[in-house]
């Protein structure tokens, strides 16, 4: 029996982790199965050929978010020209109903982790014994999966991200995530996982991203692994998503010592809104995350990430404003500003009625619209997060797009700006570096009033700190004034010596 296991991931720089945990797991069967991963901008016929090149009698594809449209259309083509190719469909998209996209073509669906299942239903259609479509499964004993590391390719380590875990659950219960359907968290033996980490590393792998939901839960647990890090020579890079209050001593003193560029946290903020929270049933310790960004973002290295969302039950523009407006003041790091997502089986749909909260079906199941932000104010807010990756988060423009706000609120006066390059652009997309530069540098000057010579040094500065890049033409009237800047530090900075 030949099996294959598949995905489209959202890039070729992403590897999934799930197939691999159904592979390591996959006993006398693994001989006749084989991974085969694609990325959501492959012709789908193309995949299709691909895999039923070598005739399988099985198909495992995993199915999420980002994934779940061309899933569907993928399976509509593989039952058309092979019909008696089973089918079987996991993963996060097809766990909770209601099912948003039709599926109905696929012969089975586990719901749950499938570690141990998939192996158990392919040894059941093998010999001939019949299950249900839709099998629901209890979470499995971690400590009795084998580990996927070693069935990372040579290609896998040489070109993407590895994707490691040391947990499985979250403790919380914020009612927009998958993971507060999870009954408590669960962890492997990290004995075993570092010895896997340690065959990864001599193998030549040094970018590790963590999907843990709350790695530096267990404090004991996550020294370990900053451990294993900091006892490697770089480069390295390893990512992880973080508690924004719980950053012990032990843990501040590791997180220091880490080189720059090696580490990089991802903190789930959301909303700084008290009321707002508690709504969600989302814990906030404002004084310990504000103490703690301050930590990270002056005494470390690290990359920070922070995460805010559009849409929660009862935030207003306002109450969001002041959240970014506060994060800003807080660090310099990056803010990734998120739309709200309803995604099945979370308890999120409960503030339906109450704040009219009305989502799309079609993934990624954005809001559209609630009864404190129009169908208008939530399309702003996209191009306005767009716009914001592409400006402040890029780092391409880290001093000249101060001068957007000062010492006034970053909010009003980034929307402001947002609303005015989409009248210029009609789009948020395919627009160069340079065309964004010249955008903000008339913005700057034309409506912010602000002196030209002073957004052109600025504007040099940002643009040409990477080398062999080229001078725009509308900043090479201003470029004399900063080799004249440049000169002058230099010799205040001789006279000092002297």
């Amino acid at each position: 029996m030949k099996i294959i296991l598949t995905t489209l991931n959202s890039r070729y720089t992403h590897s999934a982790i799930g197939l691999r945990y159904l592979y390591a797991n996959m006993q006398e069967l693994q001989k006749e199965t084989e991974i085969v991963e694609f990325s959501i901008n492959d012709a789908l016929q193309s995949v299709a050929e691909k895999l039923l090149l070598s005739c399988p009698d099985i198909i495992g594809i995993g199915v999420y978010i980002w994934n779940a449209l061309e899933t569907s259309e993928l399976i509509h083509i593989l039952k058309k020209i092979s019909p008696k190719t089973t089918i079987i469909l996991g993963g996060p998209e097809v766990t909770y109903k209601p099912l948003r996209v039709n599926l109905d073509d696929a012969d089975y669906i586990i719901e749950g982790e499938g570690d141990l299942a998939f192996y158990k239903l392919c040894s059941e259609i093998q010999n001939g014994i019949t299950q249900d479509r839709t099998i629901s499964m209890t979470l499995p004993n971690l400590k009795e999966i084998e580990l996927p590391y070693k069935y990372y390719s040579d290609e896998d380590i040489q070109n993407r991200y590895i994707y490691v875990e040391v947990s499985r659950g979250c403790p919380f219960e914020c009612e927009f995530c998958l993971s507060s359907m999870d009954e408590k968290v669960r962890a492997f033996k990290l004995d075993d996982v570092l010895e896997e980490f340690e065959k990864l590393w001599q193998r030549g792998a040094r970018n590790f991203k963590f999907v843990d939901r709350t790695f530096n839960l267990n404090i004991r647990s996550a020294n370990r692994i900053l451990d294993f890090f900091l006892a490697k020579e770089g480069p390295y890079f390893a990512h992880f998503e973080v508690i924004p209050d719980h950053f012990p001593e032990s843990l501040r003193e590791k997180i220091k010592l880490f080189p720059h560029g090696a580490l990089q946290l991802e903190i789930g903020i959301q909303t700084l809104n008290l009321e707002v929270a508690n709504s969600i049933s989302r814990q906030l310790k404002l004084d310990k995350i504000e103490d703690n960004i301050s930590f990270l973002e002056n005494e470390t290295t690290a990359h920070i990430h922070l995460d805010l969302i559009v849409g929660l039950p009862g935030e207003s523009l306002g109450s969001f404003g002041a959240n970014l407006d506060k994060l800003v003041s807080m660090s310099s790091c990056e803010i990734q500003i998120g739309i709200l997502k309803k995604l099945s089986g979370t308890y999120i749909k409960r503030h339906d009625e109450e704040f009219a909260m009305v989502y799309s079906d079609i993934p990624p199941y954005d809001i559209l619209k609630n009864s404190l932000l129009s169908f208008n104010d939530i399309q702003d807010m996209k191009r306005f997060a767009r716009f914001w990756d592409l400006t402040f988060n890029s780092g391409n423009f880290k001093k000249s797009i101060l001068l957007l706000w000062k010492e006034e609120s970053v909010y009003k006066n980034f929307s402001d700006f947002s609303k005015w390059i989409y009248s210029q652009t009609d789009s948020t997309w395919k627009i160069s570096l340079q065309r964004l530069g010249e955008l903000l540098f008339r913005y700057l000057c034309e409506i912010k009033k602000i002196d030209a010579k002073d957004v052109g040094q600025k504007m040099i500065e940002d643009m040409m700190k990477l080398k062999g890049r080229a001078l725009p033409a509308y900043l090479k009237p201003y470029a004399d004034l900063v080799v004249a800047k440049q000169v002058e530090g230099s010799s205040g900075f001789n006279k000092r010596q002297k």
